[in-house]
């Protein structure tokens, strides 16, 4: 930091009125004034504090800011115009040294600690490098008007999602940027359909029109990750006429740490790190990839999903293998996966009580996924409910022998799904009618289980179209690195 207004040599103490220590300490700060010729005090708060002496007023936090106080009283010594040694708090023989002063204040005590520098109250710090700091912030500056509103300004320019966002001031930008320890310049890749670059600034500015929290910034890396990654097609699903959209699935301790939501109403709405990841990754589509409707953005109906669609897995049940375990990750690593899906199919059993029962019942509901009659043409996602599942536990049935039993459930004769069967154009090729047909590849069916405790009500989320290209087009799991 550049000393601003400040002698070349001698002492400097910051000090605010509103710190007791700093009250305390106004005694030796007068002794000090009359036996030094060099000492310069610095008041955050009040000019005419301390009493008796003549102050530099820092009401702006300016000098404050450019020396990095974290606490008051904070005594730093000059030398030819750079800092040679400081001290915070009150401790006598460290005043003492620094001062070159004996005996000072003997009826104090030896020590006591200082308080928080108004430079690092609660966004304050965010603000002050908006004005005085260097924030390495590259976006152009959008100048408003005096009385022009700001969220309107959002929407004038074409950067909501049809919802109020939170305008993308400079210090809301290095508020999130203090989520990562990636620099804002650095190029992630480019972002579909229009393969646009995009820097870690411009994902901290949709985080922040989003709602997002900087804790939430790994996260929302990760799932940008994710959604450049080529096997994600992302393209295809942006500028599909279907209604598919990205639907994150978040694993790993760090969904405790920020307060995700895997439980009662997971995949609604009231949760903020919930709807903010999704809905950052859904406007950075928008603002940077291009991804509007009715431009680039062709679906017919669409979905609420093109909001916002993330939840947490619910883990808390040492039976069940989460989704990130299964797809070759440890219990503890945080991971986000994505799968190109479409909104709810509720599910619906209250009776069925055995295993087999209940994988028959499913299994008739996701064979409407995309239509009854196409088979390996898309996938699906279950989000199996605590109370569905206890009926599998219950029976020692686990993941994979749940996964097996549904696949089993769902294949049929060719027969029975050919086109014109049933007298129903769709279906699959004329030319498997003798073969016995799986309705999902494979690795088309994804499991998580989330939601309340009460209730026998799973869902289904059908995929995209996309996925009968099944060597292009996949769910994809990325890594959480909290320190990217």
């Amino acid at each position: 930091m550049k000393q601003t207004g400040l002698p070349g040599d001698g002492l400097v103490v910051f000090v605010k009125a509103g710190c007791e220590t700093c009250v305390m300490v106004q005694p030796v700060l007068r002794a000090l004034d009359r036996q030094l010729q060099d000492l310069t005090v610095i008041s955050q708060d009040d000019p005419a504090f301390p009493a008796g002496l003549r102050s530099l007023d820092d009401r702006s936090l300016e000098l404050s800011f450019r020396h990095d106080i974290e606490v008051v009283p904070t005594v730093i010594r000059f030398r030819d115009g750079q800092e040679v040694a400081r001290t915070y708090g009150w401790h006598r023989a460290d005043w003492e040294e620094l001062t070159g002063q004996q005996s000072l204040a003997p009826d104090l005590p030896d020590q006591r600690p200082g308080c928080g520098s108004r430079s690092r109250d609660p966004g304050a710090w965010e603000i002050l490098m908006e004005r005085y700091g260097d924030s390495n912030i590259a976006a152009r500056p959008v100048p408003l008007g005096d009385w022009d509103d700001d969220a309107e300004a959002c929407y004038d320019r074409g950067w909501t999602d049809g919802l109020p966002v939170v305008p993308p001031t400079d210090s809301r930008i290095i508020r999130m940027l203090g989520g990562t320890s990636r620099k804002p310049d650095e190029i992630l890749g480019e972002v579909p359909p229009n393969l646009t670059p995009i820097t870690v600034e411009k994902v901290a500015i949709n985080a922040v029109m989003a709602g997002a929290r900087p804790e939430y910034m790994p996260v929302i890396l990760a799932a940008l990750d994710a959604a450049l990654q080529p096997e994600a097609t992302m393209h295809g699903v942006l500028c599909t006429t279907c209604f598919s959209s990205p639907i994150l699935v978040v694993n790993g301790p760090i969904t405790r740490k920020i307060g995700m939501n895997s439980g009662i109403n997971c995949l609604g709405q009231g949760n903020r790190a919930n709807a903010t990841i999704g809905r950052a990754l859904q406007l950075i589509i928008r603002n940077v990839g291009g991804g509007r409707p009715g431009e680039l953005d062709r679906a017919v109906l669409g979905g609420p999903g093109k909001f916002t669609f993330c939840f947490a897995e619910n883990e808390q049940d040492p039976s069940w293998t989460p989704l990130n375990v299964s797809r070759g990750f440890d219990p503890d690593t945080d991971t986000v996966t994505l799968f190109q899906g479409d909104g709810i199919q509720g599910f619906v059993d209250q009776r069925s009580r055995t295993p087999e029962q209940l994988t028959r019942s499913l299994a008739r509901s996701l064979m409407a996924v995309g239509n009854w009659k196409l088979c390996e043409f898309t996938n699906a996602m279950l989000v199996l409910v605590p109370e569905h599942y206890a009926i599998y536990r219950n029976a020692g049935w686990d993941r994979d022998r749940i996964t097996t039993a549904l696949h089993d459930a769902l294949r049929r004769p060719g027969s029975d799904v050919v086109q014109g069967a049933h007298g129903i154009g769709e279906g699959v090729s004329p030319d498997r009618l003798d073969d016995m047909v799986d309705k999902f590849w494979p690795e088309g069916l994804q499991i998580v289980h989330a939601g309340g405790q009460a209730g026998l009500f799973s869902a289904i989320c059908a995929g995209w179209t996309g996925g009968r290209f099944r060597h292009e087009s996949k769910t994809v799991t990325r890594e959480i690195n909290p320190w990217l």
